[in-house]
């Protein structure tokens, strides 16, 4: 079953994926929707989850330590929020997840595409702090979704 929230933007491509970090934010906040297992267990994953979220770590770990260093250029931030955003996209146009385990990666990619969002420096904050939040989200993908072999990403604090 595709994202249902995303199907229609999907649909509408001209919708900035900036304001599906938007979307989905709120839509976290309105149903007070916390990230828990299944029964007890990680949810399920499929190939294009798993392929898109290992590009976005990658990404996040090149250019997390220069973030935090106060090295990170304005295009490598660029460049990691246009990464998330193109997997993201990959992820609404492919990925197949049972329903309840797909509202529960809507928590964790609204809070990726905002950090995506941060990082570019559309918000007016810190820009590493993009970075940071992105991290977060994957560490939270990995704690709570079966991706095997999946290594969290060492946050500064």
């Amino acid at each position: 079953m595709k994202f249902p929230l995303y199907v229609l933007m999907a649909a509408t491509l001209a919708t900035p994926l900036a304001a599906l970090a938007a979307d989905h934010s709120a839509h976290g906040a309105e149903a007070g929707h916390a990230i828990t297992l299944n029964a007890g267990k990680k949810w399920e994953t499929d190939g294009p989850l798993r392929q898109a979220m290992t590009a976005i770590r990658t990404s996040v770990a090149t250019t997390l330590p220069k973030a935090h260093a106060g090295k990170a250029t304005a295009a490598e931030y660029e460049a990691l929020s246009k990464e998330v955003n193109t997997q993201v996209a990959y992820i609404v146009e492919n990925c197949k997840l049972d329903p309840q385990a797909d509202a529960q990666l809507h928590t964790v990619i609204g809070d990726m595409l905002n950090g995506a969002e941060k990082a570019e420096g559309k918000q007016g904050k810190s820009r590493a702090s993009g970075v940071v939040q992105i991290a977060q989200g994957l560490n939270t993908y990995g704690k709570y979704f079966d991706h095997a072999g999946w290594k969290s990403i060492s946050v500064p604090h």
